[in-house]
């Protein structure tokens, strides 16, 4: 459980710090000067809303039932392997919602435009942070 925790930890890290040079990439590239298809990004919105969504319930199947079980039997190995994969896509959704930011801004939106997108992945990789199964109540 430690080293998964560890490893969980490490991933995260990086992928925070991966977002904040997705912003600095984002704007220190050139942009070419069009104008910018707003259907392509109400589209990438619904989409990036629909991820979220399902990463909710990815979460409940996965890391919460997997947490449930860690906590009677912390050997479990089946249930340590579905809240490290659980976690694990959780942390991929984050950053592809911070990758449709970057994307978006290299098809000429401006930054105030894709922050949204950064902020979320961001924000949402901050409060799903790894933590131990425990079987206190409360």
């Amino acid at each position: 459980m430690e080293a998964s925790l560890k490893m969980l930890r490490t991933v995260r890290i990086a992928m925070l710090i991966s977002i904040v040079l997705y912003v600095l990439v984002g704007e220190r590239t050139a942009h070419p000067a069009k104008l910018a298809n707003l259907v392509v990004y109400y589209a990438i919105t619904l989409m990036v809303v629909a991820m979220v969504a399902t990463m909710f319930l990815v979460r409940r199947v996965m890391v919460i039932r997997a947490e449930q079980t860690l906590a009677q039997k912390p050997e479990d190995r089946v249930s340590l392997n579905r809240w490290r994969a659980g976690y694990i896509a959780t942390y991929a959704v984050c950053e592809a919602i911070a990758l449709y930011g970057l994307v978006l801004r290299f098809l000429s939106f401006s930054l105030a435009q894709v922050m949204p997108f950064y902020v979320a992945g961001f924000v949402l990789l901050v409060f799903f942070r790894p933590r131990r199964a425990s079987n206190e109540l409360g």
